[in-house]
């Protein structure tokens, strides 16, 4: 009861930070081609380089030695992004020493609202390892190609837009090779089993 009144208490805080939006998300269903392929070679992942929640530069080279596990969500989610980024501030918890060993990155699929200042804010209510990623909407397009990403601004009432976007978690190697992915709300017991494989190679 505790850890789902906590869970409630940091959804609502991340949530009420910003102004709400009301988008689809799409995840990866037991029958997406993509999980059949996880057990072949699957192109997903690529070059990158975005920027952090601290103004900082951050590429795909470095990463290197490093698994990481990547969302890529907006700070304007209801719902979605704030309880996977909470769920994975729970994992890290949970990994205890092996977090050192892992990097999480929250990517924004709504640059023109995610400054590197708005995601520095609202990542303040979750683990402060996580990582938010911005940039150009040029660089965020090809990151999202490269990790096959779905997003899409939808227009809402008053001439303001949400996003719908995937909202499952990717996991990527050492190597920066796919690996697999944490569904949204998977058992926690889950997903923290999947990272831990991520983190001991």
């Amino acid at each position: 009861m505790a850890a789902k009144s906590g869970r409630a208490a940091l959804v609502a805080i991340a949530a009420g930070a910003v102004l709400l939006g009301a988008g689809t998300v799409y995840l990866l269903s037991p029958n997406s081609p993509l999980r059949e392929q996880q057990s072949a070679v699957v192109e997903i992942g690529g070059p990158f380089k975005l920027t952090t929640q601290d103004g900082k530069p951050l590429s795909n080279e470095d990463l290197k030695g490093s698994p990481f596990a990547v969302f890529f969500g907006f700070t304007h989610c209801p719902e979605v992004c704030p309880t996977t980024l909470w769920e994975m501030s729970e994992a890290l918890k949970a990994l205890g020493d092996k977090a050192d060993k892992l990097k999480v990155l929250f990517v924004s699929v709504d640059p023109e609202r995610d400054t590197p200042e708005f995601m520095s804010r609202y990542l303040k209510s979750f683990d402060p390892r996580i990582i938010g990623l911005t940039g150009s909407q040029e660089a965020i397009d090809a990151v999202g190609k490269a990790y096959r990403v779905y997003s899409k601004k939808v227009p809402t009432d008053g001439g303001d837009y949400t996003m719908d976007h995937t909202a499952s978690v990717y996991l990527m190697d050492a190597e920066g090779r796919f690996s697999g992915v944490i569904s949204y709300e998977e058992d926690s017991k889950v997903r923290l089993a999947k990272l831990e494989r991520l983190v001991n190679g």
